[in-house]
């Protein structure tokens, strides 16, 4: 081949070579990303709501265990309005045993019939021991009876968001109806977390001994080196292993669900590994405190030629540490905003881009009042405009 004609060749080879690496460069996955085993899941940066990773999040699936979330929350509920103290008495009935006692092959308090337990117990049985016969006793006690109750556990749920979640059991014994979301799971803890600042610390809690039986909790991530503070495992047979959980670090707040896994080994590994992803992945950028001005806008026609145009609410944006160096922050507004201006009028919107991410919109209000110029302050305003071009 002549040398000439070999050069090309090479030269087209490189632009190949290039054209395929720009493809794959396009067409490969960010740095963040990342795969699950678990057949439903949801990642939350609790702070600004965003949602760092989910895989069927809406899928409906069995709650199992994780149900118990809401039988707590509602217990909750009560001592936080004065309706119930910690050391009030439930009785345990005869059902209660029967169906939620040791010989029911279910997770168990261990409690005796007809004794009387104090509600803090019943709280430790419930959400460190899942304890099926302790969720019983408190439906009981609350309830005309657990099938009332668990209508109670739906309807309070509609309240707080959830919206495909369906109750029919206090504990989250199998029932083909009792049907969740990871999402909704993700919510009922954020919700628990944010309501219940003096009770969400028992879900901390690594063991509780009753009835001379100590049990320890089942929530796998408790018990590594990751700052986890809570909430609830869950398994049957249709659901599979499953755990909602949630881990502050440097002032940060997750909370992961995942379910559908196939051994307490995957549920051990799987939640540690996705919300450790989740902690060195991203972070919370904090772009303005509440007040602040963002930018000025010229005024067409006012007493002043300019307003400040001012971020009501801190804008904490969370995104992949890699992408910060890529986000572009951008104001939109009529230039110049035509007088009069009333403090604390929308006048502009900044948005925030990001590559790969949906894009991030506030408001900005004017910051003081600017009156419309007098009759003659407008004539001449306006004839300068016409005569020179300017404007104001």
């Amino acid at each position: 081949m002549p040398a000439k004609h070999a050069h090309h060749h090479r030269h087209r080879n490189l632009l190949t070579g290039l054209a395929f690496l720009l493809a794959w460069l396009l067409a490969a996955p960010p740095a963040a990303a990342i795969e699950t085993i678990a057949k439903q899941a949801i990642l939350v940066e609790v702070t600004t709501g965003e949602v760092l990773f989910e895989k069927n999040a809406d899928q409906l699936m069995a709650p199992a265990s994780m149900s118990k979330m809401m039988t707590a929350y509602m217990v909750f509920e009560r001592l936080k309005n004065g309706g119930l103290s910690l050391d009030d008495t439930f009785p345990v009935s005869e059902d209660a045993w029967r169906r939620g006692g040791a010989k029911s092959g279910g997770s168990t308090m261990f409690l005796e019939p007809g004794k009387r337990i104090r509600v803090e117990d019943l709280i430790r049985g419930i959400v460190v021991q899942s304890g099926n016969d302790a969720c019983i006793v408190v439906a009981e006690a609350l309830a005309s009876s657990e099938k009332a109750f668990a209508e109670e556990m739906t309807k309070k749920g509609r309240e707080l968001g959830l919206k495909n979640t369906v109750f029919k059991n206090a504990s989250g014994w199998p029932d083909p109806e009792e049907v969740t979301t990871a999402r909704d799971l993700a919510l009922l803890a954020e919700r628990t977390i944010e309501k219940f600042p003096d009770y969400y610390h028992y879900y901390a809690e690594k063991e509780f001994t009753y009835n001379g039986i100590r049990q320890i909790n089942r929530n796998p991530l408790l018990y590594k080196d990751m700052a986890a503070d809570g909430l609830k495992t869950g398994h049957t047979e249709a659901s599979g292993y499953g755990l909602t959980a949630s881990a502050v670090r440097d002032g940060r707040r997750l909370i992961l669900v995942v379910n559908g896994l196939d051994s307490k080994k995957d549920r051990a590994r799987e939640p540690e590994r996705l919300m450790a992803w989740g902690f060195r992945e991203f972070n919370n950028y904090r772009l303005f405190s509440a007040g602040d001005e963002v930018t000025k806008a010229d005024v067409w026609l006012g007493e002043e030629k300019k307003v400040s145009l001012v971020i009501e609410k801190q804008l904490l944006i969370t995104m992949p540490r890699n992408a910060r160096p890529e986000m572009k922050v951008t104001v939109h507004f009529d230039n110049p905003v035509p007088a009069p201006i009333a403090n604390g009028a929308v006048v502009a919107r900044l948005v925030v881009t990001t590559p790969g991410r949906a894009s991030v919109e506030v408001p900005l209000k004017a910051g003081a009042e600017v009156k419309r110029l007098g009759l003659f302050g407008r004539l001449g305003a306006a004839f300068k405009a016409i005569l020179w071009g300017q404007s104001g």
